[in-house]
């Protein structure tokens, strides 16, 4: 668990309470580490940021009990916990436009229908929950809108990827951009995100996938994913990116996906995209909190820019077919996962991905 702001987690024994209704109480086969986790671990106290409490988002877990009122999933079932809820009733739920859960609405802390806790340490202190998941315990307890029962016949491992960052950009380039064969693609920061993107689009027979990214050493990787082209801004000293990618393009991509979070470079992928029907799609959450601004007359131009949260996936329903699609051979997931460690050695995790060597590192918690 987090006691402090940007200290190392400590591993500390506490007591997981049985589920309430609609919870479902889990063993944690794995879990990995996403880039959400440094952000907050960073993060000062704050409404949204209280300690102590126990990070993870992205895991895969057998069920050990479930509480009342809780249906189709039973003790002994593979499940994935999901950051976004999907209840499947309200409006938002039931449309084709949206996977923003108006019932219930994605929470930083405890859960989501009381806003308690479910942890305690060993001095009977609560110890807070982490987006609806927390999973970097040997138990954790998740409310039913938040959990995806999932074939037993994919590896944990890979299942695991699926929980957030992996789901987020192949969902962005299947759902919300719909990239199409034949199309071109520009993607804006080499993460998992944007590696999962470039799947995505490759999956879909993009004709050019462009990868724009200062670290050259994630170039070859890309390669595996489709990436076709790159592009490293710190040797583009003659032209702006946008107008490179017009070049290699022949007036502009048909999609950009920008996966870093700055408003800076929303703005150069957003006049990167092809007058008439160009469209951007932003998966970073802008990290300074700066506002985005865009030219209207490119507006009127036919460019378009969309926002993504966990690229447009209702869990329930597209994370058994993203699964699937895997078991199929047609989605490459194991070239995500760089590293694997074992539970105790999770700071290295945090280190591995802060120091930009790792995509996805796996945490077992029996090794």
């Amino acid at each position: 668990m987090q006691r402090k702001p940007r200290e190392p987690l400590v591993i500390e024994e506490i007591e997981v309470d049985p589920p309430k209704a609609w919870e479902v109480r889990i063993k944690v086969l794995c879990t990995s580490l996403c880039h959400s986790d440094v952000t907050f671990w960073k993060m000062n106290p704050s409404p949204i940021s209280v300690f102590p409490r126990i990070f993870g988002h992205e895991a895969v877990g057998v069920v050990e009990s479930v509480g009342e009122n809780v249906e189709g999933i039973e003790g002994g079932d593979l499940v994935l916990p999901v950051f976004a809820p999907n209840c499947e009733e309200c409006r938002d739920c039931k449309s084709s436009k949206s996977n923003m859960c108006t019932k219930f609405k994605t929470k930083f802390i405890d859960m989501p229908r009381d806003g308690t806790s479910r942890f305690r340490d060993k001095d009977g202190e609560v110890v807070h929950h982490f987006l609806s998941v927390s999973s970097f315990t040997e138990y954790t307890v998740v409310d039913v809108a938040h959990l995806v029962k999932i074939s037993a016949e994919i590896p944990v491992d890979k299942a695991c990827l699926l929980g957030c960052g992996v789901s987020t950009g192949i969902g962005a380039a299947w759902k919300v951009a719909d990239v199409e064969e034949g199309s071109t693609v520009a993607i804006f920061g080499l993460g998992a995100v944007g590696l999962a993107v470039a799947e995505g689009a490759r999956q879909r027979r993009a004709s050019k996938i462009i990868g724009i990214d200062l670290n050259p050493d994630k170039f070859e990787i890309a390669k595996e994913f489709g990436v076709t082209d790159f592009i490293n801004p710190t040797i583009c000293v003659d032209k702006p990116i946008s107008e490179v990618i017009k070049e290699m393009t022949d007036g502009g991509v048909d999609y950009c996906f920008e996966c870093i979070g700055l408003a800076s470079m929303m703005q150069v992928a957003f006049t990167s995209t092809r007058k008439g029907w160009g469209k951007t799609v932003i998966l970073g959450l802008e990290m300074h909190g700066s506002p985005l601004s865009l030219n209207c007359y490119d507006m009127l131009n036919g460019r378009s820019l969309s926002g993504s949260l966990f690229g447009g996936i209702k869990p329930r329903s597209d994370i058994p077919l993203i699964a699937n699609k895997y078991l199929e051979k047609e989605l490459c997931l194991d070239k995500f996962i760089t590293h694997e460690v074992s539970f105790h050695e999770i700071n290295k995790a945090f280190d591995l991905l802060i120091e930009g060597k790792s995509l996805r590192c796996i945490i077992w918690m029996d090794k």
